[in-house]
């Protein structure tokens, strides 16, 4: 049975966040203290990222079946979902199986065309490459809004307003993990697969208009097409991993689908 490292906080209906490729539980910090006044947040690492063990294999498939594998032996009976670019194909995927009664996807992969995708996975495996290369620096780099600007863009879109210890936690958890090259390598075949469930519960795609990583004008607009029952919202100001951009409009949407 998998286990997955987790972080809970709060108290009501089950919530579990799911973060992106490279990324860790921590990533949903600003919005604990908003979202812990309604739900029962469970933020997890995925197998191969942050403090939970890989998988013989990561790919976006075995980590979709671990999150399922994990609701299951947590006893939570369809909780709410939500999930950022990685995480956010994959939570839409368990909640179209039926195991979720809510499912929030924030820059969900898998809207891509071939061109986009193949930027997704040359920029990060890049990006990642640079902080291997240059990780005795990170520390000088990151102690600056111009050393962040230029190492975070690709994930947040105000990286000079996020502090050097968490530049450095967030450079630093992409470096290490050891599921992230076979799981950006799985991104040729990530797609949302069946809508199933999801056509009963409430769905929505929140997508920041700074992200260049997941590009907003295309593949926001690719998800309106693929997904038009769900809700749709545009995170003005915010990139690809918004939660420090605009924590308190993050944690808006998702109290919004209670």
């Amino acid at each position: 049975m998998v286990k997955l490292n987790q972080h809970r906080t709060g108290s009501g209906e089950p919530l579990v966040l799911v973060h992106g490729i490279g990324s860790r539980w921590q990533v949903w910090e600003p919005l604990f203290d908003r979202l812990g006044e309604s739900f029962e947040v469970i933020a997890v690492d995925l197998p191969g990222f942050g403090g939970s063990a890989p998988l013989p294999h990561t790919t976006v498939e075995t980590l979709t079946d671990a999150l399922a594998e994990f609701i299951a032996a947590e006893g939570l009976e369809r909780p709410h979902l939500g999930g950022n670019s990685m995480g956010g194909l994959i939570t839409l995927n368990v909640a179209a199986r039926g195991l979720a009664r809510s499912v929030t996807a924030f820059s969900p992969i898998g809207f891509w065309g071939t061109a986009g995708r193949v930027w997704c996975q040359q920029s990060l495996g890049r990006a990642r490459d640079l902080g291997r290369a240059i990780e005795p620096r990170l520390p000088a780099l990151l102690g600056n809004p111009a050393g962040r600007t230029a190492l975070l863009e690709l994930v947040f879109g105000k990286p000079w307003q996020v502090t050097p210890e968490i530049a450095l936690a967030t450079v630093e958890g992409a470096v290490n993990a050891p599921g992230f090259p076979e799981a950006l390598e799985s991104f040729r075949d990530a797609r949302l697969h069946e809508l199933g469930a999801l056509a009963d519960i409430p769905v929505t795609v929140a997508w920041g208009n700074r992200d260049i990583l997941l590009t907003y004008a295309t593949q926001s607009r690719k998800a309106r097409q693929l997904l038009p029952n769900a809700r749709h919202i545009t995170l003005r100001g915010s990139g690809h991993t918004p939660f420090y951009d605009d924590p308190a409009g993050c944690a808006r949407v998702l109290l919004d689908q209670r």
